[in-house]
């Protein structure tokens, strides 16, 4: 009977795709670009948008906010969208965007007021949190693509016209999200040759 328990249980277990790890998740994230059209939960989002948020950002400043992009007439502004299959299909569209400047007080200084700084290293936390997004998405078994906004001058133009974003903040990328449509495979781009140690040569 226990042996019977046993086999029983490691039947389950064979049949339960274990979660993936890290490292796993990293190595299967993959462009995806065609998607069923099913929407993404609530929760679904939430997730996404946490993990973006989990990013490195430097001096803490985390610049980023989120534009998500779930209603028809909303997702028919996105620039491209009417020849862009991801924008049609996904569940979502997250613009990642970036507050270009920062109220910092002068160094030494802690009681004098707010001075307004440029945060030139905006467009890197916001590239993390991106990426952060792609990864989140690949782990819960969804598919994504980052389509490039920034430094466009004319795409940003557009975006920022079309949801109502504020001067001093970029929209850096445009992220469809969904259920794949197909069976998009990671590419192997281990390169060893890429690689230098102590020097370059």
């Amino acid at each position: 009977m226990l042996i019977l328990a046993a086999a029983a249980a490691v039947a389950v277990s064979c049949s339960t795709p274990a979660p993936k790890g890290a490292i796993d998740t990293i190595m299967a994230r993959k462009s995806v670009r065609s998607f069923t059209g099913d929407k993404l939960s609530e929760d679904q989002i939430t997730t996404l948008l946490k993990a973006a948020m989990a990013a490195p950002t430097a001096m803490n400043a985390q610049p980023w906010s989120f534009v998500v992009v779930t209603d028809e007439a909303a997702r028919a502004e996105i620039p491209g969208a009417e020849r862009g299959e991801a924008i049609k299909t996904a569940g979502a569209v997250v613009i990642i965007c970036g507050e270009t400047t920062l109220q910092r007080r002068p160094r030494g200084n802690p009681d004098a007021e707010p001075e307004t700084v440029q945060n030139i290293f905006w467009y890197e936390d916001c590239s993390a949190a991106t990426e952060n997004l792609l990864l989140a998405a690949e782990a819960l078994d969804l598919g994504a693509v980052w389509l490039s906004c920034w430094p466009d001058e004319r795409k940003c133009a557009a975006v920022k016209a079309a949801f109502g974003i504020p001067e001093g903040v970029e929209p850096l990328a445009i992220v469809p999200v969904g259920v794949p449509a197909g069976n998009d495979a990671p590419k192997d781009k281990w390169k060893p040759e890429k690689v230098h140690y102590n020097s370059w040569n």
